[in-house]
């Protein structure tokens, strides 16, 4: 049977206001962390890097968890974790379909920016971020995200990535030193956060999904679900 996933209520334990805004209906029950060194893990394509870091937040939060703890949940549970290396539990109404109820499901994700072939993650320090921004201005950028579904009863495990090309107008020196002090684009890859009021009016054009450049492509994300709950 597949899953309806319009009736579920998911909910986003991580610190990014980003993904607030796409999952603004949620609710907390706990949190656990990753605790994984990002830097540790390298690799060429940025495709291969967001997957890898995804894989590495799944094995480290699977390893805490109690999953039979867990399974005797009246409901079945989703943990997402996103790349400020969170998760939490959600619970997430059932139906009649006891293999669906009994599933307990991990999302992780990562996202990079790619700009001029070159991968950019958190900004480590205020003059990089500008040095990001600036570059942007009259110029193009890349989001390459991940999402990876566990099914911690079934063993099922499947991720994919989305990438969204977006094109800017000249971004004004002004408009930059404003984003610096305010300071929320230290805590995002790349210093990028094209919803943000101040960087709209300069955002020219996105090849893909607004959802997916603030760290959570929907649809995918649906996808992969549907998939999970499937799996024998």
């Amino acid at each position: 049977m597949e899953a309806n996933l319009g009736q579920f209520k998911l909910i986003l334990g991580s610190s990014s206001i980003a993904r607030r805004k796409i999952l603004a209906d949620m609710g907390y029950e706990f949190t656990l962390s990753a605790d994984i060194d990002e830097k540790s893990i390298r690799k060429e394509k940025p495709e291969e890097l967001v997957m890898a870091l995804a894989e590495a937040k799944a094995d480290a939060i699977v390893s805490k968890l109690r999953i039979t703890q867990v399974q005797q949940e009246a409901q079945p549970t989703v943990l997402i974790a996103a790349d400020t290396a969170k998760a939490i539990v959600q619970r997430i109404p059932g139906d009649d379909n006891t293999e669906e109820a009994e599933s307990t499901l991990l999302i992780t994700c990562d996202q990079v920016v790619v700009y001029e072939d070159a991968v950019r993650e958190k900004p480590s320090h205020v003059e990089e971020a500008r040095e990001y921004i600036r570059g942007y201005s009259k110029g193009h950028a890349a989001t390459v995200s991940s999402v990876l579904v566990t099914n911690l009863k079934t063993g099922f495990r499947k991720g994919d990535v989305d990438r969204v090309e977006i094109y800017f107008h000249e971004i004004p020196e002004e408009v930059i030193e404003k984003l610096i002090e305010e300071g929320m684009v230290l805590k995002v890859a790349g210093a990028l956060i094209i919803e943000h009021p101040l960087v709209l009016p300069y955002v020219k054009e996105v090849v893909g999904t607004t959802d997916s450049v603030m760290g959570l492509p929907k649809t995918l994300t649906e996808k992969l679900l549907k998939e999970a709950l499937g799996a024998k």
